[in-house]
């Protein structure tokens, strides 16, 4: 949006000005149920270091009716410019500030979203503040460091509910006047309002007592499991309170399921909002429950780190983000009691597989990237920030031992409670628990971009023995465009030795923990170690790196790799085949015959879904185009044979039925979807629910199978918001050239849709078997982007930016017109980022696709 970007040096400069004391905001939110606007006022009390200085606050409305500085009112229409008001002749100590406006509702998912329920039809209202919209809401000094208390005092509809950061008092007249909140940051501000149903309980252990509540709306209400939800946070505060030495820092806990969230969940202090597709309103998979209690659990840990100790600037997301990330997996692997003592397997299976994906594209940075502004934060949201940081974190507990490490986080805690913090605070206080130099590590780990490759060099003599065993280091050069020198790092990894078993399983016989550094680390063995059938490195995925097999431990891991006696071995040696496919090292043919020859033994859930993803993604995107029919065909079939042999009722059923519909393209394949939907077909055991009919629908819709009519009529049997979004993907699917213009339109040349809907019909618009009616949205696209980039808010830009680019699209031609755009179209850096990074994925598959050709040959 023009005029609403902060420079840090901005912020360093408001920082250094500016001592903010608190906010008393009022709003009057009566007239939600209607929309449009709402009144703002703002009174905020600060302190200027400097008489007569200058500087500004942040608002983002249609209309600025009075602003009145330390009681003189001054020229609204003369001090409010796009997104800032203009504050001059400050006094030296206290100032007081008030704002009045009118303020908008979004549909976009920032700021305060409006959403009507169509089941009931009534609003449901709740911000999202994170990066910069609080300012949509009231005016703010919108910067992580300028902390204050916080007091709102909001007019709602009658019945309503309303949900802040503070517990929520009996309203009187409609109006809720909530007590001042601790020092908190503006981001991290919350309100949720409306006729919302809800679920109490409490927190309660050796004396403390913390209230929690769960909200939904009250048409999710019956598949709301509170209980599960309360399980795995009361589980979390046992282990974060314990692990932290820190008691939870609020006065409540209350998570609340929200319609139309653009995130997974947010952690504003004490009132976390969370997708409301997390309340499972049709059976899912284990995998579904493991990633919600990890969402629930990383919320949950950011009410430390982030909300009581907080980044001073937006350069230290990643820490604030990965931080929360590694410890709600290590609470879920960890805790006792814990349902998902796996949860290593499934960080290694997905969480790094996009890390790496994210390493190299040309967009790649260090982990403590540099944030010159909020349009470069607003695009670092991505794999580097939570998933290799995250990764960093492990290595870094593997590095200075996990009892140093919770020392020093626990010292960090006590020192800088309710403040602002660098990484060198956090640094700081762990060198002062392990002993160990951590400046060498951080500027080889955090301030340097690109990923390794760890492989093993072995000699081994005629009787088996190994006579010498080194691992070999490589930094590749970094992608083309990026910024930077190839690093090589410090590691600490185990290596796993395995060798088959009487019953045929790989089991570990011996574990090698040491410190990898340089181009050449020597491991030290025993005399006589004889070589075993398998030898892993980074087992245990201490470090973050890609790894290669040597060649005898490839051939015995492409025979038996469901054969490892534990999911995380085999999590690695699936996501190596996984890369060296994206690579172009391994035919994308071969990576099918390696699926399919070891997934009927994979027992873990979020593993086979991923491989199902995966594979399909390798056969639209990486295989030879002359191939791919094949391969689809062989696919499918396969899915089909699983499902029908699948345990009746089990995840591993459910996961192959969605599989088999992703792809189902003959007749019959198409005839089994329609039978299954009407009930003229049963497979013993498979549920036809809601969620999993949808599926069947988009397909069918997708291959021309389904018309206009029938969509609807599935419609009238789902008439909720999660049946809009569905029938509107399933509309877009529709293999005519007029559905195509249709959902184009309606995203690109209209900006009327709200954010969730447009997600899902641009979901719908790109389907990999319908190249060709795509083709010319290409010249469409480009002529388009840039307009709808400078004209939208960023979510919804960036949706457009991301899923209309034309990526089905795998040619120099594609390429080729990308240059020719990213040379003459002068777009900003954020949007030039998202391009690049598209275009880096067509690249890759223009490689791959060119390798798996040669390997047919």
């Amino acid at each position: 949006m023009p005029g609403t970007n902060l420079t840090r040096e901005e912020a360093q400069r408001r920082a250094a000005l500016l001592t903010v004391d608190s906010y008393a905001i009022e709003l009057d939110l009566s007239g939600a149920q209607e929309g449009g606007t709402f009144r703002s006022v703002t009174t905020v009390r600060f302190d200027s270091a400097e008489a007569g200085a200058e500087t500004f606050i942040d608002l983002v409305a249609p209309t600025v009716h009075e602003v009145v500085l330390n009681g003189t009112a001054l020229d609204a229409a003369a001090v409010f410019a796009d997104s800032r008001i203009a504050l001059t002749g400050l006094e030296a100590g206290p100032n007081e500030l008030t704002v009045i406006a009118d303020c908008a509702y979004t549909n976009t998912g920032e700021g305060l979203h409006r959403f009507v329920d169509p089941v009931d039809q009534q609003a449901y209202l709740y911000t999202q503040f994170e990066v910069p919209d609080a300012r949509r809401v009231f005016a703010s000094f919108e910067q992580p460091d300028l902390k204050a208390a916080f007091q709102f005092t909001v007019k709602a509809p009658t019945g309503w509910s309303v949900i802040s950061n503070s517990p929520t008092p009996e309203p009187k007249d409609d109006l809720w006047v909530f007590e001042p909140t601790p020092r908190i940051s503006s981001y991290i501000t919350a309100l949720i309002v409306g006729p919302y149903h809800s679920v109490h309980s409490s927190y309660e252990k050796d004396g403390q007592s913390v209230p929690l509540g769960i909200y939904c709306r009250p048409s999710l209400a019956e598949f709301l499991d509170s209980d599960a939800i309360f399980d795995v946070t009361r589980q979390g505060f046992d282990w974060f309170q314990e692990k932290f030495d820190y008691a939870y820092p609020f006065a409540k806990y209350d998570q609340l399921f929200v319609p139309e969230f653009n995130a997974g969940a947010m952690e504003n202090a004490g009132a976390v909002t969370i997708r409301d597709q997390y309340v499972f309103r049709s059976k899912v998979t284990d995998a579904a429950y493991e990633v919600r209690a990890e969402t629930i659990l990383h919320e949950l840990a950011h009410m430390w780190f982030g909300d009581l100790v907080t980044m001073e600037w937006w350069n230290d997301l990643w820490l604030n983000e990965s931080f929360a990330t590694y410890t709600s997996i290590a609470c879920q692997a960890y805790a006792e009691g814990s349902k998902w003592p796996h949860s290593w397997t499934t960080f290694a299976n997905s969480m790094k597989t996009w890390a790496y994906r994210q390493d190299q594209l040309p967009s790649t940075h260090p982990i403590m990237a540099d944030i010159r502004d909020l349009d470069d934060v607003l695009v670092n949201f991505d794999g580097i920030t939570y998933a290799k940081g995250a990764s960093v974190l492990k290595q870094l507990v593997a590095y200075v031992g996990m009892d140093a490490f919770f020392q020093g986080v626990q010292a960090y805690f006590k020192a800088h409670a309710f403040g602002n913090t660098r990484l060198s605070d956090l640094l700081g206080a762990l060198e002062k628990t392990s002993g160990r130099d951590l400046r060498t590590w951080s500027t080889a780990w955090l301030e340097t971009a690109g990923i390794n490759i760890l492989r093993p060099e072995l000699s081994v003599d005629e009787a088996g023995t190994i006579t010498s065993f080194t691992v070999l280091q490589e930094a590749p050069a970094l992608p083309t465009g990026a910024k930077g020198e190839p690093t090589l790092r410090p590691h600490r990894i185990a290596i796993g030795f395995y060798d088959l078993d009487e019953a045929g399983k790989l089991v570990r016989t011996n574990r090698i923990e040491l410190d990898v550094d340089g181009a050449r680390t020597e491991v030290p063995l025993p005399e006589g170690t004889r070589r075993p059938a398998v030898v892993l490195l980074n087992d245990d995925d201490l470090s973050y790196a890609k790894v290669r097999l040597d060649e005898e431990s490839l051939r015995v891991v492409t025979e038996h790799l469901g054969d490892f006696t534990e999911s995380l071995p085999r999590a690695l040696c699936w996501a190596s085949a996984w890369d060296m496919t994206r690579d172009g090292e391994l035919a994308t043919r071969d990576y099918l015959a390696l699926v399919l020859s070891g997934i009927a033994k994979e027992s873990d859930i979020g593993v086979v879904q991923s491989l199902h993803r995966q594979v399909k993604l390798a056969i639209d995107l990486y295989a030879a185009p002359e191939w791919r029919d094949a391969g689809l065909t062989q696919w499918t079939e396969a899915t089909l044979a699983h499902l029908r042999t699948s345990e009746p009722g089990s995840d591993h059923q459910l996961a192959w039925a969605r599989a088999f519909a992703a792809t189902a393209r003959t007749p019959q394949q198409l005839d089994l979807l329609q039978g299954l939907l009407t009930g003229s077909e049963v497979i013993e055991g498979l549920a036809v629910d809601t969620e999993l009919r949808w599926t069947f629908v988009e397909r069918l819709a997708a291959t021309g199978e389904l018309d206009e009519a029938e969509i609807a009529a599935e419609l009238e049997r789902d008439r909720t918001a999660a049946g809009e979004r569905h029938a509107a993907t399933a509309r877009a699917a529709r293999p005519t050239p007029e559905a195509k213009a249709e959902a184009w339109a309606s995203v690109v040349e209209a900006d009327t849709l709200p954010n969730a809907v447009q997600e899902a019909v641009i979901g719908g618009f790109v389907q990999p078997d319908q190249r060709e009616l795509l083709a010319p949205y290409t010249e469409k696209f480009f002529a388009a982007v840039k307009g709808v980039w400078d004209s939208r808010s960023h979510e919804i830009a960036q949706q457009i930016a991301v899923g209309l680019y034309p990526a089905l699209l795998v040619s120099q031609e594609t390429l080729d017109a990308t240059d020719a755009w990213l040379s003459t179209a002068e777009p900003n850096a954020a949007l030039r980022r998202l391009i690049s990074e598209s275009r880096a994925g067509v690249e890759r598959a223009l490689r791959a696709q060119t390798a798996d050709a040669a390997a047919s040959a």
